[in-house]
């Protein structure tokens, strides 16, 4: 009888518009080794694909070569699972329908699975972190861009094209600010990264009153946490304002759903107590009665990184095994 050779790892790796990651990931969600590099020094896609399949080949062979590989899991923006492509996304530099799945593909020769940034995150919560054990319940990815990911009744929901949950492009402000996206007052327009950097600045405009944020060289959500942190009366405000629109956005979501919780994840969620508590205060006032104080909102235990790459070893894992090497 042949002897089967089961593998025994795979490859996880989430890009994202600042950095790529990749990592090999044995059968037990352990990280065997990883490296990244930034993916804004590649604005040609071709020439992106091409080095991070060449990287993935280093790594690959340095850690036990491709015969002990199964599959590559890959999160991204604007990605969808059904198409297997990147497409239209806002804030990459590659614009239009990209085949990434394929392109790996082609040029590695092992199965690759793509899925959406905020679909993988909410993957590696269910799997690694804290919506384990939950069926229902919604993840929502807080940084440059807003994505999110709704499970039930322990089915993740991809929807049709497999681009269920693009809740930062739902719109939130009647002729509101101007988004990536082409539309008006969507919600990543206020609660993304630059969007609070936006509010901040409106306010300085609106107020005289004095803030650590007028000094600053440049804004960002982790400065305006900092400056939060040390008593700035405006800065404080920016996250009060943010988190009203959040959690009004949220109670619409939550009322549709009706998940047990909502995971919030992403470099905006580490501004802690200062997004949370008007987002929750926010979410009460806004969701349907029935589910008033029965919905808890969450910030994710996992370091983003690590959740993201773990979860696209998780998708890794649920594609069908295909190697040109056999």
């Amino acid at each position: 009888m042949e002897e089967y050779n089961i593998k025994t790892k795979v490859v996880g790796v989430d890009i994202s518009n600042e950095t790529t990651t990749y990592a090999v990931v044995d059968i037990r969600g352990n990280i065997l080794a990883e490296e990244s590099f930034a993916t804004s020094d590649y604005p040609d896609v071709n020439n992106f694909v091409t080095v991070l399949s060449d990287k993935i080949v280093m790594l690959v062979e340095a850690n036990g070569g491709y015969e002990t590989i199964r599959s590559i899991g890959v999160s991204c923006p604007s990605a969808s699972s059904v198409s297997g492509c990147i497409e239209n996304a806002a804030n990459l530099p590659w614009k239009g329908v990209i085949p990434l799945s394929a392109m790996l593909r082609d040029r590695i020769g092992l199965a690759v699975g793509l899925s959406n940034d905020a679909h993988i995150s909410s993957l590696g919560e269910y799997t690694f972190g804290s919506a384990h054990g939950m069926k229902n319940f919604i993840v929502i990815s807080l940084g440059v861009g807003i994505g999110s990911c709704f499970f039930s009744a322990g089915q993740e929901h991809q929807g049709n094209l497999g681009y269920a949950g693009e809740f930062g492009h739902t719109c939130i402000i009647e002729k509101g600010r101007k988004c990536g996206c082409g539309h008006e007052g969507c919600v990543e327009s206020y609660v993304g990264a630059n969007g609070i950097v936006v509010t901040a600045r409106e306010l300085l405009e609106e107020s005289d009153k004095p803030s650590l944020m007028r000094q600053a060289e440049r804004l960002s959500p982790k400065i305006i946490t900092g400056f939060c942190n040390q008593g700035d009366e405006l800065a404080i405000e920016v996250y009060r304002r943010t988190g009203y629109i959040l959690g009004r956005a949220l109670a619409n979501y939550a009322s549709l759903v009706d998940p047990e919780a909502i995971i919030l994840t992403g470099g905006i969620s580490h501004a802690g107590k200062w997004l949370v508590d008007p987002t929750s205060e926010s979410f009460e006032a806004h969701v349907f009665g029935n589910l008033k104080g029965k919905v808890k909102i969450l910030l994710s235990k996992l370091d983003d990184r690590e959740r993201d790459v773990l979860g696209a070893s998780a998708l890794a894992w649920s594609v069908p095994e295909y190697s040109l090497f056999k």
